[in-house]
């Protein structure tokens, strides 16, 4: 089971990978990974990544640590069942705000 958890949490670190501030940062505007020069968004802390939640896209920015908690876990497989991850557009998670705010108030 410990394994299995692991390997779990090393492959969504890998997947969110292009959504942190792990890499160089060189676009000031852009809030989304650019394939063609490798930035990252400058107003990303190392150790975070940004995501949009709801239908208004609201961006909030999250400690990679949170993808320890399985409930965050959830989002990520709803999120590549519903969009994938195989674009550039930031890591969209498919749930609404308020539900959000609620989730990551009991990570703090």
């Amino acid at each position: 089971m410990t394994i299995k958890r692991s390997s779990q949490a090393t492959s969504i670190k890998q997947i969110l990978k292009r959504c942190s501030s792990l890499g160089k940062k060189k676009n000031v505007n852009s809030c989304y990974y650019n394939q063609e020069d490798g930035s990252f968004p400058q107003d990303v802390p190392k150790g975070h990544f940004p995501v949009y939640v709801g239908p208004n896209r609201s961006r909030y920015i999250v400690p990679i640590s949170w993808l320890d908690y399985s409930e965050f876990q959830t989002l990520l497989r709803l999120a590549e069942e519903e969009f994938g991850f195989d674009h550039n557009m930031g890591l969209i998670l498919p749930c609404d705000e308020v539900f959000f705010r609620s989730l990551i108030s009991m990570f703090r």
